[in-house]
């Protein structure tokens, strides 16, 4: 999947990569999507959470190898 931004939050634990992902899409723009690689396992259950809340798109979300990879749509 074609993303605008990368955020690496590997070795991050709640709520960092949710605070950092905020921030990330802070400074695009509508409809820009942000790449986000995590270790929390936390973090699935928190990112589908931050995406109802905050109306930011939770496109997709996979586990590879004890890591976390989710793409983002800004709204």
């Amino acid at each position: 999947m074609q993303f605008n931004k990368e955020l690496d939050a590997r070795g991050l634990n709640c709520p960092l990569p949710i605070l950092k992902t905020k921030k990330a899409l802070a400074d695009m723009i509508t409809g820009e999507v942000l790449r986000v690689i995590a270790t929390d396992p936390g973090s699935v259950r928190d990112f589908k959470a931050f995406s109802k809340q905050t109306g930011n798109e939770l496109l997709s979300h996979m586990e590879n190898s004890q890591e976390y990879e989710y793409f983002i749509k800004r709204k």
